[in-house]
């Protein structure tokens, strides 16, 4: 009697989005196919399938877990009370923009904009990832407001905050699409010139 096949155990979902981020960064979700994300983990498309349901809630799922790694990173560097309010908004920038040309993060959050405009489930999906972002800085400005470090008011905040990311992103793209001219250091040192004029610091 032939012995009963054993079922290979499910990756983690870590192992998964790992894979997810690095083929997308590669190659772009448009050529990424579940079976050979799965062929890759050693996993069948329609598993994977069954745990996201479509690539497109695998882009989002991963977008998030990619976002909730950094925010640990960024939650550490705003605590960092041996840091000035200053300092700290800087750490903030810096995390928030692309390393460089490509980086996988990035391409990510590329590729959810680009779906955003024909899905009410990937602008719902990207308003829950970016709001810690938002709320993360808005408590950065108060206390840089109560501190003294910014001479705008505390009903000017949260205004401020979404500007100095709408600001970010604008910088970010050119550097992460790899534009001609386009380097981190310009856009961190565009960055800090733009916000000490908002925040009049």
């Amino acid at each position: 009697m032939a012995e009963p096949r054993t079922r290979r155990p499910a990756r983690p979902r870590e192992e998964v989005f790992a894979a997810a981020r690095a083929a997308i960064a590669e190659h772009g979700l448009a050529k990424l196919t579940m079976a050979g994300l799965g062929k890759q983990l050693q996993m069948s498309a329609g598993h994977l399938l069954y745990y996201f349901g479509s690539k497109d809630q695998l882009l989002l799922e991963t977008l998030r877990w990619s976002e909730d790694q950094l925010g640990e990173r960024r939650r550490a560097a705003l605590a960092d009370h041996g840091l000035t309010v200053r300092q700290r908004l800087a750490a903030y920038a810096g995390l928030y923009l692309p390393e460089g040309p490509g980086d996988p993060r990035w391409v990510l959050w590329l590729e959810v904009w680009g779906r955003s405009p024909g899905s009410a489930e990937i602008r719902q999906g990207q308003l829950e990832i970016e709001a810690p972002w938002q709320a993360d800085l808005v408590a950065l400005l108060e206390e840089g407001v109560a501190g003294g470090d910014f001479g705008v008011s505390g009903a000017e905040v949260t205004e401020r905050a979404a500007q100095l990311r709408a600001l970010l992103d604008g910088l970010a793209v050119p550097v992460a699409i790899g534009l001609p001219g386009a380097e981190r250091a310009t856009a961190v040192g565009r960055f800090d010139s733009a916000a000490r004029a908002l925040l009049r610091s």
